[in-house]
Protein backbone atom coordinates (compact mmCIF):
# COMPACT_ATOMS: atom_id res chain seq x y z
CA UNK A 1 0.00 0.00 0.00
CA UNK A 2 1.69 3.27 -0.73
CA UNK A 3 0.07 5.70 1.44
CA UNK A 4 1.49 3.91 4.16
CA UNK A 5 3.61 6.47 6.43
CA UNK A 6 5.47 6.69 9.69
CA UNK A 7 6.40 2.35 8.66
CA UNK A 8 8.13 1.07 11.85
CA UNK A 9 9.37 -2.48 11.22
CA UNK A 10 10.03 -4.90 14.43
CA UNK A 11 12.22 -7.60 12.29
CA UNK A 12 14.89 -6.83 15.01
CA UNK A 13 12.37 -7.60 17.68
CA UNK A 14 11.47 -10.78 16.15
CA UNK A 15 14.85 -12.19 15.41
CA UNK A 16 16.32 -11.30 18.93
CA UNK A 17 12.80 -13.79 20.24
CA UNK A 18 13.30 -16.19 17.76
CA UNK A 19 16.78 -16.64 18.74
CA UNK A 20 15.88 -16.64 22.68
CA UNK A 21 13.33 -19.03 21.99
CA UNK A 22 15.73 -21.40 20.00
CA UNK A 23 18.44 -21.29 22.79
CA UNK A 24 15.79 -22.26 25.37
CA UNK A 25 15.97 -19.01 27.68
CA UNK A 26 12.28 -18.34 26.05
CA UNK A 27 9.70 -20.72 26.58
CA UNK A 28 7.66 -22.00 23.17
CA UNK A 29 4.54 -21.47 25.83
CA UNK A 30 5.41 -17.81 26.18
CA UNK A 31 5.23 -17.11 22.82
CA UNK A 32 2.40 -19.58 20.60
CA UNK A 33 -0.19 -17.63 22.63
CA UNK A 34 -2.23 -16.44 20.87
CA UNK A 35 -5.71 -15.48 21.94
CA UNK A 36 -8.99 -16.73 20.38
CA UNK A 37 -9.65 -13.40 18.81
CA UNK A 38 -6.59 -13.29 17.46
CA UNK A 39 -6.86 -16.69 15.69
CA UNK A 40 -11.08 -15.62 14.85
CA UNK A 41 -9.40 -12.56 12.84
CA UNK A 42 -6.74 -14.93 11.00
CA UNK A 43 -8.96 -16.93 9.87
CA UNK A 44 -11.41 -14.30 8.44
CA UNK A 45 -9.82 -10.93 7.74
CA UNK A 46 -6.12 -12.03 7.42
CA UNK A 47 -4.21 -12.31 4.09
CA UNK A 48 -1.76 -15.20 3.13
CA UNK A 49 2.10 -14.53 4.10
CA UNK A 50 4.82 -16.46 2.03
CA UNK A 51 6.93 -16.94 5.17
CA UNK A 52 6.23 -20.61 7.02
CA UNK A 53 6.01 -20.27 11.03
CA UNK A 54 9.32 -20.18 12.68
CA UNK A 55 7.85 -22.12 15.22
CA UNK A 56 6.25 -25.37 14.30
CA UNK A 57 7.24 -24.89 10.54
CA UNK A 58 3.93 -26.82 9.83
CA UNK A 59 2.23 -23.99 7.52
CA UNK A 60 2.49 -20.64 6.16
CA UNK A 61 1.88 -17.73 8.23
CA UNK A 62 -1.09 -14.98 8.09
CA UNK A 63 -1.25 -11.40 8.59
CA UNK A 64 -4.03 -9.89 10.28
CA UNK A 65 -3.86 -5.85 9.88
CA UNK A 66 -5.43 -4.34 13.25
CA UNK A 67 -6.53 -0.58 13.31
CA UNK A 68 -6.63 2.35 15.72
CA UNK A 69 -7.60 5.38 16.21
CA UNK A 70 -9.94 8.33 17.85
CA UNK A 71 -11.89 9.40 14.29
CA UNK A 72 -12.79 5.43 13.47
CA UNK A 73 -15.64 4.80 16.16
CA UNK A 74 -16.57 0.96 16.97
CA UNK A 75 -14.08 0.07 13.74
CA UNK A 76 -11.04 0.81 16.25
CA UNK A 77 -9.21 -2.15 17.47
CA UNK A 78 -10.94 -4.35 15.11
CA UNK A 79 -9.16 -6.82 12.19
CA UNK A 80 -9.18 -5.36 8.40
CA UNK A 81 -9.28 -6.80 4.84
CA UNK A 82 -6.23 -4.81 2.45
CA UNK A 83 -9.37 -3.65 0.92
CA UNK A 84 -10.89 -2.58 4.10
CA UNK A 85 -7.78 -0.40 4.81
CA UNK A 86 -7.49 1.43 1.69
CA UNK A 87 -11.88 2.29 1.85
CA UNK A 88 -10.75 3.54 5.76
CA UNK A 89 -7.96 5.57 4.54
CA UNK A 90 -9.64 7.79 2.16
CA UNK A 91 -12.42 8.33 4.24
CA UNK A 92 -11.12 8.86 7.53
CA UNK A 93 -8.30 10.91 9.40
CA UNK A 94 -5.09 9.21 10.29
CA UNK A 95 -5.37 6.03 12.42
CA UNK A 96 -2.45 3.82 13.10
CA UNK A 97 -2.27 0.21 11.63
CA UNK A 98 -0.43 -2.79 13.39
CA UNK A 99 0.45 -5.67 11.27
CA UNK A 100 0.38 -8.87 13.17
CA UNK A 101 1.34 -12.61 12.21
CA UNK A 102 -0.01 -15.19 12.88
CA UNK A 103 0.44 -19.51 12.78
CA UNK A 104 -3.18 -20.78 13.15
CA UNK A 105 -1.31 -24.37 13.71
CA UNK A 106 0.68 -23.55 17.02
CA UNK A 107 -0.29 -19.90 18.06
CA UNK A 108 2.64 -18.28 17.39
CA UNK A 109 2.13 -13.99 17.33
CA UNK A 110 3.97 -11.21 16.59
CA UNK A 111 3.96 -7.39 15.66
CA UNK A 112 5.76 -7.59 12.32
CA UNK A 113 4.71 -3.73 11.25
CA UNK A 114 2.77 -0.77 12.54
CA UNK A 115 2.31 2.42 10.02
CA UNK A 116 -0.19 5.33 9.84
CA UNK A 117 -2.92 5.37 6.91
CA UNK A 118 -6.05 8.20 6.56
CA UNK A 119 -5.94 11.78 5.42
CA UNK A 120 -3.28 13.98 7.55
CA UNK A 121 -5.49 16.45 9.66
CA UNK A 122 -5.49 20.12 8.55
CA UNK A 123 -2.81 22.20 10.17
CA UNK A 124 -4.01 23.93 12.99
CA UNK A 125 -4.77 27.88 12.47
CA UNK A 126 -2.45 29.97 14.68
CA UNK A 127 -4.13 32.74 16.80
CA UNK A 128 -2.80 36.01 16.53
CA UNK A 129 -3.62 38.43 19.38
CA UNK A 130 -5.86 41.71 19.09
CA UNK A 131 -2.64 43.69 20.17
CA UNK A 132 0.02 42.21 16.90
CA UNK A 133 -3.09 42.34 14.44
CA UNK A 134 -3.38 46.02 15.50
CA UNK A 135 0.58 46.82 15.04
CA UNK A 136 0.26 45.22 11.84
CA UNK A 137 -2.51 47.47 10.40
CA UNK A 138 -1.04 50.64 12.30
Amino acid sequence: MRIQRQVVDYALRRRSLLADVYAGRVGVAEVCDANPYLLRAAKFHGRGSEATCPICRKEQLTLVSWVFGDGLGQAAGSARTPEELIRMAEANEEFSVHVVEVCRSCSWNHLVQSYVLGTAPAPARRRTSSRARRSVAE
